[in-house]
């Protein structure tokens, strides 16, 4: 089996975060007319605000040695943390690889009281994931649009066994 493993991304790899981002994110960009809010449309400054981050860091995925995605960590008060954007390439989806990075990050902070995280509610695959990892729908949902709706999930670690 292949071994997935994070990397900190730095400021030269925010070309090439960037376009891995519009790559992961355009097919739900397109599939939910989500033009506001989905990360496709941002601009690379975003990606470089994200690496700059003092509180947060950019993780490259790494499938063996292939650069396949991306997982940004950050936090407030050094033990709520925060899942923002998240992304496989598309032709590396489906793999359990976005399971692994997920396990990963939460093992280099180990002082984490809770994660946090967002997601669309109508892609019931990311939702399941999710809460096969031991995140709880908070109940907070966020209408985007007529196709789409943000809803956002948290772990207390210590009260999720999964």
């Amino acid at each position: 089996m292949n071994q997935v493993r994070l990397e900190r991304a730095t400021i030269k790899d925010a070309e090439a975060l960037f376009d891995m981002q519009v790559k992961a994110f355009t097919p739900l960009m397109e599939k939910y007319q989500d033009y506001t809010i989905n990360p496709a449309n941002e601009k690379i400054e975003r990606v470089i605000t994200r690496l700059t981050n003092p509180n947060g860091v950019f993780f490259k995925i790494l499938l063996d040695t292939k650069f396949v995605g991306a997982i940004c960590v950050f936090w407030k008060e050094d033990v709520q943390f925060w899942i923002s954007p998240m992304f496989i390439l598309p032709e590396y989806q489906g793999q359990g690889i976005a399971k692994k990075a997920i396990l990963l990050a939460e093992e280099r902070f180990p002082h984490a009281v809770s994660w946090e995280l967002a997601t669309i509610l109508e892609e019931t695959r990311n939702c399941h994931l999710y809460e096969k990892m031991g995140y709880v729908q908070t109940g907070e949902k966020r209408r985007i649009n007529g196709l789409t709706t943000l809803v956002f999930y948290k772990k207390v670690l210590g009260l999720n066994i999964n």
